[in-house]
């Protein structure tokens, strides 16, 4: 399963504030990171790549208070310049009307490198494995391209037909024309291919995505490279233009975004992106939607309902199962916790979302949406989020999964062989203390960092971790003996 990092290692990310720049990788803006210290103490900020987890593939790193040389700042930049992508946006585009023309016999493509072949880039490629290319491969550049596989950065797992299917079909229905994919390129490639065929009303499609390889495919109207977890487009203000014409709607052509981050992702970065597109489009209708957001699908595993619903509020769960064609566990029609975890966000209204009745899918009345389980007459909801049938605990006045049991002993549900016991960290605000919060709601957190632009404005040094006593760091063997200690009494 995967999990967010930031909070496995008791990091939180911090938007950005009064409009400091943050500095740049080779993937754009950095983000401004903070180490979260129990008992509310106030942590470090650094500054680290917004798109990689994995600091092989990206290895930035600055404390925020660090002062950056002249020597160190231009070879950062060196840096960047060196590992900017193949090639832009425009000269993608540009490569792909040559490729286009070419005759069939000499289409080719590089698997190596990944790249299309022009005629003159022949001989430095006659070492490397190429294949022909035909027109239905040109027209699936997602089942051509070999897909990114780095968990901790830029994995691609893509949608199958019968998910893209149901996205588009459901999309079309409420009226949409104009779909801005990213990081969906399988949606893509239905919608052209849709269009091609002339079988449904034509639709207008815009892809945003970090991966420069589909420039090769499209033209400068349908890509933008694009880095979902800062806003940042490699192109500039070349490719902020194409979004900005791209939201504009005319003629009765509705907007919609589906977005589907890489499941590592961390929400708050791009809730905040999601929000910076709304705004955007936003900008562009009339005063009537001043406060309506643009309408959109975020496709992310249920286990982040939580985090996205306390970043995008106007949100709702769909129950509606995605799958992926190359990701070994996200599969349709498996059963209990084999099955995908992958469902659907949208701040359009569940009950106009119609899921497959062939499905097992049905209509809640009183949930006013369509569901996979029955509804609880307790809880008043229809409670399961994995497709299994929930059970309703009592004691607990909430439904839980089938594979729990009521815990007298811990005063909640939880699996029969979880490690019992009342422990101080399941439980309160990791801050404060109180068990009347949790840490994000804290007050205590806030205060800290005003103190901290309070003393920033005045040049004020932190002077409680040189006063406070120095720590040893315990060895691995230390932690899990008293962690053992506390399970056993």
């Amino acid at each position: 399963m995967d999990v967010n990092e930031a909070d496995i290692c008791g990091l939180e990310v911090i938007v950005a504030e009064g409009g400091k720049a943050a500095p740049c990788c080779p993937h754009g803006p950095t983000l401004l990171f903070e180490k979260v210290r129990k008992g509310g103490e106030q942590g470090r900020r650094f500054y680290a790549c917004s798109a990689c987890r994995d600091r092989k593939e990206c290895n930035f790193f600055q404390w925020e208070d660090d002062k950056v040389s002249e020597a160190r700042r231009l070879a950062r930049e060196a840096e960047n310049q060196s590992k900017r992508a193949m090639f832009t946006t425009q000269e993608g585009c540009s490569r792909f009307r040559k490729f286009a023309a070419l005759p069939p016999d000499e289409k080719k493509f590089c698997q190596d490198c990944q790249l299309l072949l022009l005629p003159g880039e022949r001989e430095v490629h006659s070492s490397h494995r190429t294949t022909a290319v035909s027109a239905a491969q040109l027209s699936r550049p997602s089942v051509l391209l070999r897909p990114l596989d780095n968990k901790k950065s830029n994995a691609q797992y893509l949608f199958t037909d019968r998910s893209a299917n149901f996205l588009l079909d459901t999309l079309a229905g409420l009226g949409f024309r104009k779909v801005l994919c990213v990081g969906t390129p399988r949606l893509q490639e239905l919608i052209k291919l849709r269009n091609l065929e002339q079988k449904h009303e034509q639709m207008k499609s815009l892809l945003l995505d970090i991966d420069f390889r589909y420039s090769q495919f499209y033209s400068k109207n349908e890509f933008c490279h694009y880095n979902m977890f800062n806003h940042h487009f490699f192109d500039g203000e070349v490719s902020g233009a194409v979004l900005q014409a791209f939201l504009t709607e005319s003629k009765g052509h509705k907007v919609v975004m589906v977005a589907d981050p890489p499941f590592g992702g961390l929400v708050t970065p791009l809730a905040n992106s999601f929000s910076l597109i709304s705004q955007e489009w936003r900008k562009l209708q009339s005063s009537d939607c001043s406060n309506i957001d643009i309408p959109m699908m975020w496709i992310f595993p249920y286990f982040f309902e939580p985090r996205i619903l306390q970043s995008l509020p106007s949100c709702t769960m769909l129950d509606y199962q995605v799958d992926y064609d190359n990701h070994p566990l996200y599969k349709h029609g498996k059963t209990g916790r084999k099955q995908s975890p992958v469902r659907v966000f949208t701040n359009i209204s569940p009950r106009d979302i119609v899921l497959p009745k062939d499905e097992g899918y049905r209509f809640c009345s009183v949930c006013q949406r369509f569901v996979i389980t029955k509804h609880c007459a307790k809880c008043n909801i229809c409670p399961s989020k994995d497709g299994r049938e929930w059970k309703h605990c009592s004691t607990c006045e909430k439904c839980v999964k089938p594979s729990w049991r009521h815990c007298q002993h811990c005063g909640h549900c939880a699996l029969p062989d979880h490690p019992c016991g009342d422990s101080p960290a399941d439980k309160g605000c990791f801050n404060c203390g109180s068990l009347e919060h949790k840490r994000k709601a804290c007050l205590l957190k806030d205060t800290h960092r005003i103190n901290r632009q309070s003393n920033a404005k005045s040049g004020g040094k932190h002077v409680s971790r040189a006063l406070s006593k120095p720590k040893t760091k315990k060895s691995g063997a230390a932690r899990r003996h008293k962690k053992l200690a506390v399970l056993s009494k």
